[in-house]
Formats: structure tokens, C-alpha cells, sequence
């Protein structure tokens, strides 16, 4: 699938209440889980074995579940639930009416030596013949950040020889800095003082500044 390699395939399905059975988990999500999906299968182990790769410091495995869907869209608190589960790097092949649409959530170890989702990326809708995944690395912490980056395509665009999670944090700077600005113009067209109305464009033009620099 995808142009992963047939030594990575899993095959196996999970079944779908595994995810909310027994869990304090609020009744939306519950009812996110009934209603938007089909079918959840385990479809590709990506490791050092299965890859025939060396084993990374940060990235044991990434594990990769085809969730098939009774709907075109999917409550993103279903991926996290099944992140926060799962502790693996997943990617997310979610499949409606023969379209697919690849997802994954940024994964980095914390503190507590758990792993931390940050962002979540994806894929326009593709088909199989639009769209492959490469397995492009010597290591699991290499090809794990390839995979990513493939996903989220121009969201994540490298600089230099930045490592991911520098892109990562790059980009989250670049989304605050978006949202500051968009609330800042908002404040300056509600303004009635003129001498409130040049300081406000003053801001304004700092944050423009921070936002062409990063």
C-alpha cells in the first residue's frame, strides 16, 4: 500500500471499540468512533527488522492503520485517542469511497519519557497511483522524520539542514505569529482613536517584520 515494502505488511484489524471500551472517555468521542468508521486495520510495522534499517535512538517503530470511514471527515480526537493509546509513531491511512488521505501527529519524547503529539499533518484526498510513501533513511529516527515531512508537504518545508523538530517549531512560530496578526488587524479596524490606531499599526509592522524573518 502505498509503495510500502511487502515485508513491512501487518494485516491484522483491530477492532474499533478497543479504543473507547473501558476508557474514561467523554461520549462524543465514543460516538465519533461509531459513527465515522467503518474498519480500523493495522496495516504496515515499520521497524529496523521489517525494513531491514538500523534502529533508531528516539523511533523504535511506526506503525501504520488503514481506518476506513463512513464519512469524508473524521473527528481529529479519534487520532489522538488512538496516539495517546498506541505508544508508537503512527500514520493514519484514512480511506473513503476509494480516496485516501494520509495522517500523522508530530511525536516527541517529554519528560515523563512518554511521547508528546504536537501538530497533526496530512495529505490532500489521493489514490494509490497519485501518491506513494518513500523510505528514505539509514535509521528509524531518519525515515520517521522522511515520512512526516512527506506527509505534511509544503506545511513543513526544511531550511537548511534543520532537524524536524526545529521545523516543527519553526512553523508553530510562524502559526502564532498568523493568528496575532490576524487579531491585531481586527483590533485596529474596531479602533476609533487615531493616536491608538498608530501605535496598533506600529505592532502590527513589528510582527510583520517577525513573520518575514522566521
Amino acid at each position: 500500500m502505498f509503495g510500502l515494502p511487502e515485508s513491512t505488511y501487518f494485516g491484522k484489524l483491530v477492532p474499533k471499540n478497543k479504543f473507547y471500551d473501558k476508557l474514561t472517555i467523554d461520549k462524543k468521542l465514543e460516538r465519533s468512533f461509531i459513527d465515522q468508521i467503518n474498519s480500523i486495520r493495522w496495516a504496515h510495522k515499520l521497524s529496523a527488522d521489517t525494513l531491514n534499517v538500523e534502529k533508531g535512538s528516539i523511533v523504535e517503530e511506526v506503525e501504520v492503520f488503514l481506518i476506513k470511514l463512513k464519512t469524508s471527515e473524521i473527528d481529529l480526537n479519534v487520532l489522538r485517542q488512538m496516539d495517546r493509546q498506541l505508544h508508537y509513531h503512527l500514520i493514519f491511512i484514512l480511506e473513503y469511497e476509494e480516496q485516501y488521505q494520509l495522517w500523522t501527529g508530530y511525536k516527541e519524547e517529554s519528560t515523563n519519557a512518554a511521547f508528546k503529539v504536537g501538530n497533526y499533518y496530512h495529505t490532500d484526498w489521493v489514490t494509490e497511483d497519485t501518491f506513494s510513501l518513500r523510505i528514505d533513511g539509514l535509521n528509524m529516527d531518519t525515515i520517521y522524520e522522511n515520512l512526516v515531512r512527506q506527509i505534511a508537504g509544503d506545511t513543513l518545508i526544511q531550511e537548511n539542514s534543520e532537524s524536524l523538530k526545529e521545523t516543527v517549531e519553526r512553523q508553530a512560530a510562524r502559526e502564532k505569529l498568523e493568528k496575532d496578526i490576524e487579531k491585531l488587524r481586527a483590533k485596529i479596524r474596531k479602533e476609533k482613536q487615531f493616536n491608538r490606531q498608530v501605535e496598533l499599526n506600529k505592532q502590527l509592522k513589528q510582527l510583520i517584520k517577525k513573520l518575514e524573518d522566521i
